[in-house]
């Protein structure tokens, strides 16, 4: 194999046929493995109840059937709350916590990351050390908190434990500082801005990869999101909560939660789709840096 050529003169990267095949070859099972999920998730879906359970399970579908879609809307349209209900809550928790959580994050970071106060590097390492904990151990202070604040049974006992978590903050906070020039911001005050129209009109648009990563972030957590433990009304429950509970009764439903897996997978694909191409950018740039 020939050794891969740099030409530096013209700043092209000149590589062999067999250096393009190397790295078509790695692009391609990467993306297999990553693609394989969705692929087999898909599949069981449109499987029938008697191809689910066979072993060794196969990715090829004998018999594709849309029963289990059709199952799945007629569990849903038997409950005892309209299905509309459970749809609107999981939207409005989802859009909702999604823009507030976005808006929040980026104006904490702006100072954190631009202005400098007394205690600002001992809030960042409160923040970098809030990403050591995993959400399930947070659960109970969570809970005892909502409690004391008496908000179960309601929307804020979904939005605000998703608005306090610290990756948001720390991923802004990084990109400003890696992609802000302080030159930017001292212009943006000769011209007379100030802090709050130089934040909107100066940095936001500046920082676009890392808030539309974010949200990318967010939508899923929230959009996947059950808050069980918060909440007990019928009519204030969220649409996982519900599917898996219609998908739980049993292996005599295995197809329908297969059906409701793929529901589910829908909203996040798209929100995905939309903004990816400012993913890999922002995890250039978000790394840590003092």
């Amino acid at each position: 194999m020939r050794v891969l050529k740099l030409k530096i003169g013209k700043g092209k990267l000149n590589r062999s046929r067999s250096g393009n095949f190397f790295i078509f070859a790695i692009l391609f099972i990467t993306s297999a493995f990553m693609a394989f999920p969705f692929v087999y998730v898909i599949s069981q879906s449109i499987k029938p109840l008697e191809e689910q359970f066979v072993f060794p399970p196969t990715l090829i579908v004998k018999n594709p059937t849309f029963e289990n879609f059709r199952l799945l809307l007629q569990l849903t349209n038997n409950l005892w709350i309209p299905f509309e209900r459970y749809l609107f809550n999981s939207l409005f928790i989802t859009l909702t916590g999604t823009v507030v959580y976005v808006v929040i994050a980026s104006m904490a970071a702006f100072p954190l990351a631009k202005v400098k106060f007394p205690g600002s590097k001992v809030m960042f390492e409160m923040v970098v050390l809030a990403l050591l904990f995993s959400s399930p151990v947070t659960k109970v202070a969570q809970y005892v908190i909502i409690a004391k604040t008496n908000i179960i049974n309601t929307y804020w006992a979904l939005l605000l434990p998703a608005l306090s978590l610290p990756i948001g903050l720390f991923l802004m906070r990084q990109f400003m500082v890696q992609m802000i020039p302080n030159a930017v911001l001292e212009a943006a005050k000769i011209d007379g801005a100030n802090m709050f129209k130089t934040f909107w009109l100066v940095v936001m648009p500046m920082v676009r990869p890392a808030w539309l990563t974010l949200i990318i972030f967010t939508f899923v957590g929230l959009w996947r999101g059950d808050g069980s433990e918060f909440v007990y009304s019928e009519s204030l429950k969220v649409l996982p909560t519900v599917l898996s509970q219609i998908a739980g009764a049993g292996m005599a439903r295995a197809n329908v939660g297969s059906a409701a897996a793929v529901f589910m997978l829908i909203p996040p694909v798209i929100t995905f789709l939309l903004v990816q191409s400012n993913v890999l950018q922002t995890m250039a740039h978000s790394g840590i840096k003092e």
